[in-house]
């Protein structure tokens, strides 16, 4: 397919902020964030069209994770699924956001009839979301594609009625099943991926902005690896080295993208058979029910053998208080199976710092697994407003010079003097997401010709925050 899902979506997230900021929307109660409504409404469908069995949607949970920029766990796709089932008007009503970028267009199209009509873009978006979402699942089943196709219909129909929608610029396939997984939402190693071998993994790590201290302990343990081997070949005794390793660092910071670069370095190595990365989190492996925590987390650590298993916020695991937690019993269950399958499964455990030393000292089978640390540092000033042009060049926007001098000054106070909730790139992201909606909204109001020049422009006015 030659398109990119992320911009797609990307693309109505800035639409829903320039319809709820202009208010075109007949009837916007004032509070509602169209951004908001959208991400939900995608979200729903999304689980409407999901029939995977509970303990099987950890691609799922990544791809929503990835595509909507929303925390989602397992817990919440079934609320959300159960949700679906008791609502049997839910295949036969249009998202409520879709009804505001309606409005929009009915409104503008007033002043302007060739004016683009957002809400075709919206559902070219919701085609193609599905259509990947359900790709992500081998063994796909009728049931799923015969939701997608009568939703799909519904929304084609629904816009037809109101005369917004001609031609559909976006078919249904009907091969279904020659459908492939997103790419980007697997992190499995296949024989036909390109095989990049370690100095070029190395070479990615080391263009990743800051993490000085990451990339010299990565690369003391490659090399370490690399004499073990050696020493291997030769007949000789090996160094004792720890693949299970803690990634202590607050959120932003970079932890999940070099523990997939780790995952195919050792599987270049030769320490792991498959390399592919598995992330989860406490909503994955916990169930609130006796005995089914076990059999939950057992699953997803067979999903994992060849590869890495990627624990985020560890620590939530051990932070329950009472009997009715059963945090404890995925840490037991964890431990048994590193034992099990020592050469067949390396755990990163990753978090906060000093929330993942406590994690370590619950338990002392943890600490005697886990005695390799590497420190994940938050960003600097410097390194954050690289970080802010990295993203503004791969999203074809350029920065004016009072922009470029304002996001500077910014990022140099965020990182001098912020509180415990400031998420470093992922901070950096959503300024970037603000900036942009607020440049949608400019240049959709702007009496002038629009060019490329000011498509592509962020201004000063499009970065600073607007006065309560």
């Amino acid at each position: 397919m030659n398109y990119s899902l992320k911009a797609e979506i990307d693309n109505c997230f800035m639409y829903a902020d320039a319809v709820d900021n202009e208010g075109y929307g007949a009837g916007t109660a004032k509070g509602i964030r169209m951004r908001e409504m959208f991400r939900f409404d995608l979200i729903q469908f999304l689980a409407y069209l999901s029939s995977s069995d509970n303990d099987e949607v950890t691609m799922e949970i990544k791809f929503i994770r990835e595509y909507a920029n929303y925390q989602f766990t397992s817990d919440k796709l079934r609320d959300f699924k159960y949700e679906r089932t008791e609502n049997k008007d839910f295949p036969l009503t249009p998202p409520r956001s879709l009804t505001y970028f309606v409005a929009a267009d009915l409104g503008r199209q007033k002043g302007n009839p060739n004016l683009p009509k957002r809400s075709r873009d919206y559902l070219r978006c919701f085609k193609l979301t599905g259509l990947e979402f359900i790709a992500l699942n081998s063994d796909k089943s009728e049931e799923e594609v015969g939701r997608l196709t009568g939703y799909c219909i519904m929304l084609d129909n629904y816009l037809k009625s109101l005369n917004l929608y001609a031609n559909d610029p976006s078919p249904l396939l009907e091969k279904y099943n020659a459908l492939k997984p997103v790419a980007s939402t697997s992190n499995a190693v296949t024989e036909t991926d390109t095989v990049k071998d370690v100095d070029e993994l190395l070479e990615e790590l080391n263009s990743m902005t800051g993490l000085r201290s990451v990339k010299q302990d990565i690369a003391n343990l490659v090399n370490l690896l690399k004499i073990r081997k050696l020493r291997e070949e030769n007949g000789m005794k090996q160094p004792s080295v720890s693949l299970h390793l803690v990634f202590s660092g607050n959120p932003g910071t970079g932890k999940t993208t070099v523990a997939r670069l780790l995952a195919s370095i050792y599987r270049q190595l030769g320490v792991l058979k498959k390399g592919q990365l598995v992330e989860v989190d406490r909503g994955t492996l916990v169930v609130g029910y006796i005995g089914q925590t076990a059999i939950k987390t057992t699953e997803v650590i067979n999903s994992a053998l060849g590869g890495i298993l990627f624990i985020d916020e560890a620590y939530t695991l051990t932070a329950g208080k009472g009997d009715n937690d059963f945090g404890q019993e995925a840490v037991d269950t964890l431990l048994k199976a590193m034992e099990d399958h020592r050469d067949d499964l390396v755990v990163i455990v990753a978090g906060y710092p000093d929330l993942m030393e406590e994690f370590l000292s619950s338990n002392p089978g943890l600490r005697s697994r886990f005695n390799k640390f590497i420190t994940f540092e938050d960003y600097t000033g410097d390194e954050l407003m690289d970080i802010f042009k990295s993203m503004c060049k791969k999203q074809d926007y350029v920065l004016s010079t009072d922009a470029e001098e304002y996001a500077r000054e910014y990022f140099k106070l965020r990182s001098e003097s912020h509180d415990e909730n400031f998420a470093n790139a992922r901070e950096v992201r959503n300024f970037m997401e603000t900036a942009i909606s607020r440049q949608a909204t400019r240049v959709v109001t702007c009496n002038h010709e629009i060019t490329k020049e000011l498509l592509e422009t962020l201004t000063k006015d499009d970065l600073v925050p607007a006065e309560k």
